[in-house]
C-alpha cells in the first residue's frame, strides 16, 4: 500500500473527519512514516489502521513499533504522535529533539498547530520508533560480545 491510498474506508473517515489545518499535519505525518519506511532498511511494509480509534503505522516486519497519530477536539490547536509507553523513545526524544519537539509523559509527541512542523526531528523519532525493536535486537548482540 502506498502512501496515498488509505487502508480501509475507516481511516480515510478518521483523516476527513478532522479540521482541515489538522488533517494536513497527519497527511504529513502519515507520509514521512511511509516514506521512512521505503528508505530504512529492514523495515519494509507498514500496516494501517485504526488502534483505540486513532490511525495507526506498524512494520510489517516486526522492526519498529506502533505509531499512532491523531487530533482530538478537547485539544484542537495541536496534534499529536503517539508511541508505546513502555519504551524510551519519549525520553529519547526528549533528551534529544527538545529544542524542537514537546513531549507530553512518556507516550506522546506533542505538535501544536500555529507553526510549521518540525519535519527533520519529527522524521527522527518517527525513524526511531520504525527500527525500536530491530535496534534493541542490536544492542543486545553487541552487549553479549
Amino acid at each position: 500500500m502506498g502512501s496515498g491510498d488509505f487502508a480501509s474506508p475507516d481511516v480515510a473517515a478518521k483523516f476527513n473527519a478532522c479540521p482541515a489545518h489538522a488533517r494536513r499535519a497527519l497527511i504529513s505525518i502519515r507520509g514521512w512514516v511511509f516514506e521512512l519506511a521505503g528508505e530504512i532498511d529492514g523495515v519494509g511494509p507498514i500496516t494501517e489502521s485504526l488502534k483505540w480509534g486513532e490511525p495507526a503505522w506498524r512494520p510489517k516486519s516486526g522492526s519498529g513499533i506502533t505509531i499512532r497519530a491523531d487530533w482530538k477536539a478537547k485539544t484542537p490547536d495541536q496534534v499529536m504522535i503517539f508511541f508505546d509507553c513502555k519504551t524510551d523513545l519519549i525520553d529519547r526524544t526528549r533528551s534529544l529533539l527538545s529544542a524542537d519537539l514537546t513531549t507530553e509523559g512518556n507516550r506522546a509527541i506533542i505538535l501544536p498547530l500555529d507553526r510549521p512542523l518540525p519535519e527533520p526531528a519529527i522524521k527522527t523519532a518517527l525513524g526511531w520508533a520504525l527500527t525500536y525493536h530491530r535496534d534493541r535486537k542490536q544492542d543486545l548482540k553487541q552487549q553479549a560480545t
